[in-house]
């Protein structure tokens, strides 16, 4: 699938947005930052986390966002969002059209305002609603943080499927990962023209694929001729 239009000049800023229960300093995000630096580039890395992890949800996220890019001047923005951080991305390509201007996805959760989507089985949202909070391992802590049931009920109201976003975009999926079903982000590209899909031998994380990744990232984001 080509890549809709042409491209509008270079990005100057670059936003990376981390997975559920990552962090701004991840090997993604870290891989990512080396290699613009290289080109004499920044990259932003919000910390979701902040200022805790147990009130986290979309909407605080997407808040957050909203405050970022207004503290920024009119330059374009491309954000690469990993997981939770692909869905958030798609939901800020649709809010803030007249600021985002490409996305790079690496296994977007793009099934999370489903109900029963898998961070839990059914009987364990029942027992999170009961509860109030359940602890969920977290990668970037590592170590066990309770999170509200917020995080649930907030995310139903936000459907990547249903969000209108016209921007360029790439996703790379890898065909092994747990978490995200490839099938499902393969319907996802195909109720949206404008994203071009590359499908990995990889599991969620998809860190051996990260040099395959930047090759693509690369000249997406107009760094070499």
């Amino acid at each position: 699938m080509p890549l809709c239009a042409r491209l509008p000049d270079a990005v100057m800023n670059i936003f990376y947005l981390h997975g559920f229960a990552s962090s701004a300093d991840s090997k993604k995000a870290a891989y990512f930052r080396e290699r613009l630096q290289a080109h004499g580039l920044t990259l932003r890395c919000p910390d979701f986390n902040e200022p805790d992890f147990a009130s986290l949800t979309m909407s605080r996220m997407l808040d957050r966002l909203s405050r970022e890019f207004g503290a920024l001047t009119d330059e374009s923005i491309a954000l690469i969002g990993s997981s939770l951080g692909g869905t958030l991305a798609i939901l800020a390509a649709g809010r803030f059209a007249d600021r985002v201007d490409r996305l790079a996805l690496l296994a977007p959760a793009v099934m999370f305002a489903k109900p029963g989507h898998h961070l839990l089985p059914p009987e364990r949202v029942e027992e999170w609603q009961r509860k109030g909070a359940l602890p969920f391992f977290h990668y970037g802590f590592n170590e066990e943080r309770l999170l509200d049931f917020a995080f649930y009920t907030d995310t139903l109201q936000y459907d990547a499927f249903e969000t209108r976003f016209t921007q360029p975009t790439l996703i790379f999926q890898g065909v092994r990962d747990a978490s995200v079903d490839y099938r499902t982000v393969e319907a996802f590209c195909r109720a949206h023209p404008n994203v071009t899909l590359s499908l990995l031998d990889d599991d969620h994380q998809m860190i051996t694929s990260l040099p395959r990744i930047w090759d693509g990232l690369e000249p997406f984001l107009e760094l070499v001729d």
